[in-house]
């Protein structure tokens, strides 16, 4: 099901992005097929998170001698200016087959751009692959200590959660169970408990019948510190 949800989100996100983008961008994003990458978003940022907004792919930053340069991922809550750079490494990639040059370059190239205000993240192949878990805490532990706002209220949502507010955001202020089970393809127990507990927490607000049945949700702001 956690597949379903991520190549759902995946493929929206992908569809606008290349939509808005053009040059050089755009190229590098219609030819992008990288595992790695992939990898980072699947393992890594979407379990973690549940939702890609302000996450730009083959993004192109100035650096601090004013090179050009694409990294993996850019996550920019707070405007296009500066923010936190993601990027997966496979050992053979940035080691064993890398040239002197090429290593010593990547290298001065982070240097430049955590002098120039970014901050950055690297995963390996092998964690994303073997510890996901490890490496989902490390994020959202880099995002609370650097005031990216990922606190408790994100960490304490499941994935079911946050799949229904990241539609619920797009779509619509008041949904209906029958709606959200029919959109994200999840049974009736998992979503009655998902909104029941989204509710607890007070993302949502039910409204409920004389007999005191949960007939719809309404979206409380809240939500909006999800999407």
């Amino acid at each position: 099901m956690s597949d379903v949800l991520f190549q759902k989100a995946y493929d929206e996100w992908m569809t606008r992005v290349i939509r808005q983008c053009q040059g050089e961008r755009k190229r590098r994003l219609l030819e992008m097929d990288s595992y790695n990458e992939r990898l980072l978003l699947k393992n890594l940022w979407w379990p973690a998170l549940g939702s890609f907004d302000h996450l730009h792919p083959e993004w192109e930053v100035s650096d601090f001698k004013d090179g050009q340069r694409f990294v993996d991922f850019a996550y920019m809550p707070f405007g296009l200016h500066r923010g936190l750079i993601l990027e997966a490494d496979a050992y053979g990639t940035h080691l064993r087959d890398v040239s002197r040059f090429r290593f010593g370059d990547n290298l001065e190239r982070q240097n430049y751009l955590l002098m120039d205000g970014w901050h950055m993240l690297r995963f390996s192949r092998d964690d994303l692959l073997e510890k996901p878990k490890r490496c989902q805490q490390t994020l959202l532990a880099a995002l609370s200590v650097w005031g990216y706002g990922a606190g408790s209220d994100v960490i304490s949502l499941t994935l079911y959660e946050r799949a229904i507010l990241h539609w619920i955001g797009r779509h619509c202020s008041e949904i209906k169970p029958i709606e959200v089970m029919a959109a994200l393809k999840i049974s009736f127990y998992q979503t009655s408990a998902s909104l029941q507990s989204l509710e607890t927490k007070g993302y949502l607000r039910s409204n409920r019948s004389a007999q005191g049945k949960a007939m719809s949700y309404s979206v409380l702001p809240k939500v909006n510190k999800v999407n």
